[in-house]
């Protein structure tokens, strides 16, 4: 796996994501090493496709930007738009090139060679890139297209934070979130009324249920957000509101959705946070009363304890 003595703390929370590396392919993506000169699996291969990258599979190049340079190493003169990051190295004399997506080492980049009618060339270790053929990039299309077709068209998610005002509020803003309901969610008897709630006996927590198009907004962007329009570090409340019914939590309804919120919790407690959130697999959701449906809408208020802070 990694060696974990050269990645900052956050990254440390991340690595689990990416894919274990040898290490040979450590020693050139993480410590940003060179394999020695025409002994790359990719240097003289010819074959159509994509090239990805080796630590996080994040597309780098076509097979149609690959040259023949007899420098030793693959090259190519193009790359997939926006996928590699230019770094100057130290000593100013060379640029080196990472993969933007998890700062992997790849090689350097050369401009000026006159070695085809784009005149740069990227050299970039075997070791740093996986490939994936014509006829492999076709299946996985294909696969996409029926898991797609398998999708529920919406969803619904679950989230607790507070008072459930302000989280419809701002949740409602987002794109593809087609309505956002107040209810509650957690406690053991039927249909809570709110006196019930305040009463801080019932177990309930005052929870909005999200309804979103699966196609256009994921269920870890809804929790993104949900992680930055209230203060996930604080315990049975939300500001001035204190108590059991404000309490911080994600009710998952599956694995993917517990997996996904545990993922943002390690990334939140990598940047040093102390997160409350608990994840709660979902009971019967119970509908507010009408007067707490798009309250701030309908009273043309602002939230007082909820607001945007920016964490991922």
């Amino acid at each position: 796996m990694y060696p974990y003595s050269v990645l900052n703390e956050s990254k440390l929370k991340m690595a689990k994501h990416y894919n274990e590396l040898t290490n040979e392919e450590e020693n050139v993506i993480i410590n940003k090493g060179t394999e020695r000169p025409f002994t790359g699996k990719y240097e003289d291969f010819i074959e159509g496709g994509l090239y990805i990258c080796k630590q996080c599979d994040a597309p780098l190049y076509k097979s149609q930007h690959k040259f023949q340079s007899s420098c030793g190493w693959p090259s190519f003169d193009d790359e997939v738009a926006g996928a590699i990051k230019r770094v100057p190295d130290a000593d100013g004399r060379r640029v080196e090139i990472v993969c933007a997506n998890c700062d992997g080492h790849l090689g350097h980049v050369f401009e000026g060679e006159g070695l085809t009618e784009k005149n740069i060339r990227h050299c970039v270790n075997s070791v740093s890139m996986k490939f994936v053929s014509t006829d492999d990039l076709k299946k996985q299309n294909t696969e996409k297209k029926e898991t797609e077709k398998s999708v529920p068209e919406n969803k619904t998610a679950y989230f607790a934070g507070g008072c459930f005002w302000g989280v419809e509020h701002f949740l409602q803003k987002q794109e593809g979130v087609l309505s956002v309901e107040s209810g509650y969610m957690g406690g053991a008897s039927q249909n809570p009324t709110y006196q019930e709630i305040c009463g801080k006996k019932s177990g309930h927590l005052e929870v909005v249920e999200v309804n979103y198009k699966a196609k256009e907004v994921s269920f870890e962007t809804l929790a993104k957000l949900f992680f930055e329009i209230h203060d996930p570090t604080q315990t049975n409340g939300q500001g001035p509101d204190l108590g059991p019914q404000y309490a911080s939590a994600i009710f998952y309804q599956n694995d993917e959705e517990k997996q996904a919120s545990e993922k943002l919790i390690s990334i939140l407690e990598g940047l040093g946070l102390t997160i409350a959130t608990q994840l709660i697999f979902a009971e019967t959701f119970w509908k507010a009363e009408d007067y707490h449906q798009d309250y701030y809408q309908k009273n043309g208020q602002q939230p007082y304890c909820h607001s945007y802070q920016k964490r991922f």
